[in-house]
């Protein structure tokens, strides 16, 4: 997949794609919709969005909120079959254009897309001015056609969103987060050097950064992991503490997963790890046995949890 971050200049092999637009958060089963409904039309398969996403943008002091990185995304929209990913850089320019001159400059004009696919909430130009009526009248002056996915609707009902999927794993059901993007949730990132603190106590953990990602409930979960480069490469079950570890008075949220069953070194390595079942709150414990003996009956169910996958 070529990934594009400029709309001007381009190739001529970039040209005439049909693509979905959107900020692609999750690459939930929306987005999937919208993105089959691009597959359809001519020239090669696109995405168009934006980084960094335009509320860190508008909103910088916001708390995190993405459900994954960019280069997540990235990886995750390549496996879906998108040959270009026009990663526009979201800045004051893009952001003064109005929706006439987005339309024209930046679709037409730019890019100049065969087919523009979007979901019936989607607005855009400064001020969130135009919307998919705007857009409708834009493509038939400039030449694009446009396509309206319905919003698609989850089995309880409610619209499948990022937003939705949020609230999910901020409540500790990522199944439900899953249902709706189609996926196990994921956090991806390398491995980086803790406290070693798991170690000692006789489960060593592959510690990742949690930075700009929106933060699921804090607690011990059962996970599926995909080590993803080197030596180790393959899948694995594992348990995974998200959060401060209150018992050792820290304050930067983090994932540490311990794998099963595995022996070896992954410092710097990427990992993808997939979260299945809320296990416990994270808590504090009366000394360091009652803590092992915690974390001894935590792996034992996350066995079992993960054996009927």
């Amino acid at each position: 997949m070529d990934i594009l971050r400029e709309y001007q200049n381009i190739d001529a092999s970039h040209r005439g794609a049909s693509v979905a637009i959107g900020n692609f958060d999750g690459v939930h089963l929306g987005h999937q919709k919208v993105l089959d409904l691009a597959r359809q039309g001519p020239g090669p398969l696109g995405v168009l969005t934006f980084e960094p996403h335009p509320r860190e943008v508008f909103f910088p002091e916001a708390p995190p909120f993405r459900l994954m990185s960019a280069t997540a995304r990235a990886n995750r929209l390549a496996k879906l079959g998108v040959e270009t990913l026009f990663e526009l850089s979201f800045n004051t320019d893009l952001s003064g254009l109005t929706a006439r001159e987005f339309a024209q400059s930046v679709l037409a004009d730019g890019l100049g897309l065969s087919r523009v696919v979007v979901g019936a909430d989607f607005c855009f130009g400064k001020g969130r001015a135009g919307d998919v009526a705007t857009l409708k009248d834009f493509g038939a002056e400039f030449g694009f056609e446009v396509v309206v996915a319905d919003i698609l609707q989850g089995d309880t009902g409610a619209a499948v969103s990022s937003t939705n999927i949020r609230k999910a794993l901020s409540d500790g059901n990522p199944r439900a987060a899953a249902a709706m993007l189609g996926h196990w949730h994921r956090v991806d990132g390398p491995v980086v050097h803790g406290e070693k603190r798991g170690r000692e106590l006789g489960f060593p953990t592959a510690n990742m950064n949690l930075d700009g990602l929106h933060l699921p409930k804090l607690g011990t979960y059962a996970v599926l992991v995909d080590v993803l480069e080197g030596p180790h490469a393959g899948s694995y079950h594992g348990a995974a503490s998200l959060g401060v570890r209150p018992m050792f008075n820290g304050s930067v949220p983090n994932l540490e997963t311990f794998l099963f069953d595995f022996k070896g070194d992954l410092y710097g390595t990427p990992l993808s790890v997939g979260l299945v079942d809320f296990l416990r709150p994270e808590q504090s414990f009366n000394g360091i046995d009652a803590l092992i003996s915690q974390m001894d009956a935590d792996c034992q169910q996350a066995r079992a949890i993960l054996r009927d996958l």
